[in-house]
């Protein structure tokens, strides 16, 4: 089970998670090994449409994120976020990492 990021995050793309996650499995929205810096030189229309994404494979569950983010768009777990009719936003964050969720 990870956190996942979903479509709350949606062109908000605030990176305050990213800079409190102690193992830096925060990335997007283009880049999986750039913790969002990429968000710092995107103007708001290239942002429209894009989000962050947690990397479930490295995700230690800690929570560090979720009062970090401005707009309340992370989940505990998948189960919550398919709970809330967010399945995209989960198949989203393991597809963004090239994984699969089963």
């Amino acid at each position: 089970m990870s956190f996942i990021i979903g479509k709350a995050c949606v062109e908000c793309v605030d990176t305050s998670c990213v800079t409190v996650c102690p193992v830096d499995c925060i990335n997007g929205p283009l880049y999986i090994d750039q913790l969002g810096e990429e968000v710092r030189t995107m103007t708001p229309d290239e942002l429209k449409g894009k989000q962050l994404y947690i990397d479930p494979s490295m995700c230690i569950n800690c929570g560090a994120c979720v009062p970090e983010c401005p707009v309340d768009a992370i989940y505990r777990d998948e189960d919550e976020a398919v709970s809330n009719n967010d399945l995209e936003s989960v198949h989203k964050n393991y597809e963004f990492y090239g994984l699969k969720y089963e």
